[in-house]
């Protein structure tokens, strides 16, 4: 099938190339405004203090790559059972499974970047706020770390950073569109009948030399 073959079946069909995004478009937007709650993200970040080498002058890991080890062990932390726990049961929570936690470690710096993401706003702050309190004592206690300290506190965000319902909607719509130029080629894949000459042609391996134009009634 050609290109032009394939437009002249969406041209044939395009009450379904169009009605069929747009249903779905619609359907997807309903879904994600009355039944996906807002999610509101808390960020906060800390820097790693390593601890000193009382031998010398100089820190401990003092170079750029063992110092980059050290963070990325606490933001490996951080991801941890223990550090959830931990924080869960300083706030007086279950469980914090509900919130999406994001770590990001910079190749270049000890400091560590956190985001909470859930359905509360200040729940997602309270969590980030209590994850670097928790990091920090654990860090200290099992790598040698002097501290985790918080550089910016984590607050409850005013507006909500998802679901991203315009993102969801088009991607139904394009979605809708796909399906529907499948349903199209598929229908003209499975219908045998003749349908011109060349059908003809290709079931006869013969050529067609003439054609008789359909008569139009007389007025």
């Amino acid at each position: 099938m050609t290109i032009l073959d394939l437009l002249r079946l969406i041209r044939k069909h395009i009450a379904l190339v169009i009605v069929l995004p747009i249903v779905c478009a619609v359907l997807v937007g309903l879904y994600s405004v009355f039944l996906m709650p807002d999610k509101y993200t808390a960020t906060t970040s800390m820097y790693v203090l390593v601890k000193q080498d009382s031998s010398s002058n100089s820190t401990m890991y003092s170079d750029l790559s063992a110092s980059q080890m050290v963070s990325n062990d606490v933001a490996t932390l951080l991801k941890s059972d223990r550090v959830a726990k931990q924080t869960a049961d300083s706030l007086g929570l279950s469980s914090i499974s509900d919130y999406d936690v994001s770590v990001d470690s910079s190749t270049t710096s000890r400091v560590i970047t956190l985001s909470v993401t859930g359905t509360s706003a200040s729940t997602a702050a309270d969590i980030a706020n209590g994850m670097v309190d928790a990091v920090s004592s654990i860090a200290s206690s099992v790598m040698n770390v002097e501290g985790v300290n918080s550089i910016d506190e984590a607050v409850a965000p005013s507006s909500p950073s998802g679901p991203n319902r315009v993102l969801y909607t088009a991607v139904a719509f394009l979605a809708g569109m796909f399906v529907a130029i499948a349903i199209v080629v598929l229908a003209d894949t499975l219908n045998t009948k003749v349908r011109d000459h060349e059908d003809v042609e290709a079931l006869t391996g013969l050529p067609v030399v003439g054609r008789i134009p359909v008569a139009k009634e007389a007025r």
